[in-house]
């Protein structure tokens, strides 16, 4: 099915709309709580490619840090998230590496800013979440694209 310009830009501000709702879900965890935007970034990046996934990554965590009164760490969101989305949406023999990287951007980045805003203890805390919530994104969003795959193909 080919959409058009107007079409792709909607899709992609639903979909951005959709993962900020899914970064609002916090789910506790032993070392604080993840949330559930990472779900939304790997299922645009599986469902729809590179650069849909790095939109709509960098765009979703960019806004819900303004709306959940973190614009310290938007910034980092907008790159780190948005790597992270156009990583996982690379396919073929390059998706295990596009999912190393994408994790690397997420865990890794998250890591060194919070070195740079914190400190080291306070970045070695935040390590367990970040990598419990990339996990979770992979599995979640992956599960998310394969069902809409089989949707699509039906409804065709």
């Amino acid at each position: 099915m080919k959409i058009n310009q107007t079409q792709r830009i909607v899709l992609l501000s639903i979909l951005t709309a959709l993962t900020v709702v899914l970064g609002y879900i916090h789910v506790p965890t032993l070392t604080g709580f993840i949330t559930l935007l990472d779900v939304g970034v790997f299922f645009t990046a599986f469902y729809l490619g590179a650069k849909e996934g790095a939109i709509v990554g960098g765009l979703s965590a960019l806004l819900l840090d303004f709306l959940l009164g973190y614009p310290q760490w938007a910034f980092f969101s907008l790159l780190f998230h948005g790597l992270q989305g156009y990583a996982a949406g690379w396919s073929g023999k390059g998706r295990i590496l596009g999912l190393f990287l994408a994790s690397i951007a997420m865990v890794g980045g998250y890591f060194i800013a919070s070195v740079f805003l914190y400190n080291v203890a306070s970045a070695l805390d935040g390590l367990a979440g970040n990598l419990i919530q990339n996990a979770v994104g992979i599995i979640l969003g992956s599960i998310l694209a394969a069902a809409m795959t089989k949707v699509r193909k039906v409804a065709v």
